[in-house]
């Protein structure tokens, strides 16, 4: 799944949650779009699963500031 997560306040740090959810999902990806204002996260998880991870790696969210996006995935890598 994949999600946006808007920034408020203090910039996440992207390493440490990558590194979190990670850890239940090895081919997670995070990084921050380009306006440096969302923070977006490709990751087989729930968003419920997803926001318990984020505040484990020390940056709180609210469920407000998560939006689910489609899946981009064209399927050509049997995923």
């Amino acid at each position: 799944m994949q999600f946006k997560i808007k920034i408020a306040g203090s910039m996440p740090d992207v390493g440490a949650i990558e590194h979190t959810i990670r850890v239940v999902d090895p081919s997670a990806s995070v990084d921050i779009d380009q306006t440096g204002q969302t923070l977006r996260v490709a990751a087989s998880i729930d968003a419920s699963h997803l926001l318990g991870l984020i505040h484990q790696a020390g940056y709180p969210v609210v469920e407000d500031q998560l939006e689910r996006v489609p899946s981009e995935c064209c399927g050509g890598c049997g995923g």
